[in-house]
């Protein structure tokens, strides 16, 4: 069992018309690695341009976190949406 910071989080385009999850351990680099990405036809979050960071959970396992993400890709987009309107009601683009 790996114990340490692990995030499953959902990021979408600047349009929010688009969501990406993923799951990382350090939620600061991958954010920045999106961003990069952006425009990047290989990648789907950079083929849409999901790079601004609107939700995220924190956990110390990462087995839990894997399943966590494979959860939160299972949902519809109506799920996703009610998911980020808990914790981030107005969708605001989340800075670490």
């Amino acid at each position: 069992m790996s114990k340490g910071n692990y995030y499953v989080y959902i990021t979408t385009n600047p349009g929010k018309t688009v969501l990406y999850t993923g799951v990382t351990n350090n939620l600061k680099r991958r954010t920045y690695e999106h961003y990069l990405e952006r425009g990047n036809k290989k990648h789907f979050a950079g083929r849409y341009y999901c790079y601004k960071l609107i939700y995220y959970e924190h956990y110390t396992d990462i087995n839990q976190a894997i399943i966590r993400e494979k959860e939160i890709k299972n949902m519809s987009r109506k799920q996703k949406e009610e998911l980020i309107k808990q914790k981030n009601p107005n969708w605001n683009f989340l800075t670490i």
